[in-house]
Formats: structure tokens, C-alpha cells, sequence
């Protein structure tokens, strides 16, 4: 497996937060960590991402152990809830700032970010300042920031929960389209069980940090481990038609996600 998660193990003031998680992703499908506030999921990011050591357990990242190394060594990219762009910078100047640390000449590393911003829709944006675009372009360019340096894992904490609702399910559907394009192997932390059903290819669901079900959308639905998996996804609510389409059934018999 591309990303592996083996016995992780996390305690705060004495209390279990993760309880022996162990996971595992191929390379190029998309990985949601899905529960509600308190299961432990952000603390599991943290750990993949390096800003939080393991008690105890193991992350090997395409063959490499990375359980010990600083975020800054890890080929990982984290997009987090607050965006982190400067406000004193463009937009090209935000999606080109990891580049300067790994040798790319000014020329270059404008060429590349355009090509970027490009990808995300706002190449035409690309000397405005963040102050001057919405909080939906703003999550693109955090999106194409993480993405230029090339990553071998993009990591994203509920990039979506500071959006409207219809913003939210046109960005998850850029993302998911991003997603495959890039061939990305991305792990997409949330609490929001419709966002995990339509963006992931692996849904892994938590609850008081432990790992209750692993499985795709599809298997999840057709069988849930418990009572909670059902519950939690609303799945007596649901209807996955032969094509694809996931359907939320209504009063009136009628209704799509």
C-alpha cells in the first residue's frame, strides 16, 4: 500500500484520542476520515502530517517510514479549515512560496504557478491580493499552494466548513475533479457524511478514536458494520442507483444529494 497506518496511538492528558488506528491507501484514490467532532480524526491528520508524534504505532509513506520526521522533511502538503495565505502577498506569490525553498529560479517558479492557477480557475486573478477574492477562490489558491510542490500525500482538515452550502458542493466537485486529474493521493478529514460519500474512493469512520468501518462508499453502504455506521450515514435515508447517483429519499419519494 501506498500510505500506512499501523497501531498509531495517541493520548491526551491521559486520555485515549486515537486507539491503535491502523489504515492503508492506495496510490491516487482519496481517503475520507469521517466522524463527528471529538472521534479523533484531526488528531490522526496531525499525526500523517507530522505535526503531532505518535505515541507509539507507524506511518510509511511509498515504502519510507516517516513516523519521526518534522513536517517540514515529509513529503506531505497540509491544507487546513483557516486557508494560512499571506495577506501582504498576490495570489501568485501565495502558490509560489514553497517553491523558493526548493531551488526554483523566479522565472521558473512564476511559470509554474500560473500553470497552477490556471488548474484552479484563477490564473486571471493571479495579481490580486487575498483580501480581494471570496472565500471559495481563497481555498483554491490554498489548494494549488499544496499542490505545486508536488506532494506525494495532500492532507486537508474540513477545507470546506467555512463555505455556504452550495459553495461547498461545487468545491467538492473541483476537488474530486483536481483529484483525478493530478492522480493525487489525498486524505480529506470531515464530519460532514454527504461530503465523504460523494468525494471519496475509501471512507474510514471514527468514533472516541477508534476506526469502527474502513471500506468504500458502495461496501458501506450495502453493508455497515453496526448500527452506528447506519445511523451515522443516514443510510435508511439513502438510495444508490445503478448509475452511480446517490439519492436521499424525501416525503415525496423524491430528492438527490
Amino acid at each position: 500500500m501506498y500510505l500506512e497506518l499501523k497501531s498509531l496511538k495517541k493520548k491526551f492528558d491521559g486520555k485515549d484520542v486515537v486507539c491503535d488506528l491502523s489504515l492503508s491507501l492506495e496510490k491516487g484514490k482519496l481517503l475520507c476520515i469521517l466522524g463527528s467532532s471529538g472521534c479523533g480524526k484531526t488528531t490522526t491528520l496531525n499525526m500523517i502530517g507530522g505535526f503531532l508524534e505518535p505515541d507509539s504505532g507507524s506511518i510509511r509513506l511509498d515504502g519510507m517510514d516517516i513516523t519521526k520526521l518534522p513536517p517540514e522533511r515529509r513529503p506531505v502538503s497540509t491544507v487546513f479549515q483557516s486557508y494560512g495565505l499571506f495577506p501582504h502577498m498576490t495570489l501568485l506569490e501565495n502558490v509560489i512560496y514553497g517553491l523558493k525553498f526548493r531551488g526554483y529560479r523566479k522565472a521558473e517558479a512564476r511559470k509554474k504557478g500560473m500553470e497552477y492557477l490556471d488548474l484552479v480557475g484563477l490564473a486571471d486573478r493571479a495579481n490580486a491580493m487575498v483580501h480581494e477574492i471570496s472565500g471559495g477562490q481563497q481555498q483554491r489558491v490554498a489548494l494549488a499552494r499544496a499542490l505545486i510542490v508536488e506532494p506525494k500525500l495532500c492532507l486537508l482538515d474540513e477545507p470546506f466548513c467555512n463555505l455556504d452550502a452550495a459553495l461547498r458542493v461545487k468545491m467538492r466537485q473541483e476537488l474530486k475533479k483536481l483529484q483525478r486529474e493530478l492522480d493525487m493521493t489525498m486524505v480529506f478529514v470531515t464530519h460532514d457524511q454527504e461530503e465523504a460519500l460523494h468525494l471519496a474512493d475509501q471512507i474510514a469512520i471514527m468514533e472516541q478514536g477508534v476506526l469502527v468501518q474502513d471500506d468504500s462508499p458502495m461496501n458501506l453502504y450495502r453493508n455497515p458494520a453496526n448500527t452506528f455506521v447506519r445511523d451515522f450515514l443516514s443510510l435508511d435515508q439513502l438510495v444508490w442507483m445503478e448509475d452511480g447517483t446517490l439519492m436521499k429519499v424525501v416525503k415525496d419519494g423524491r430528492g438527490q444529494l
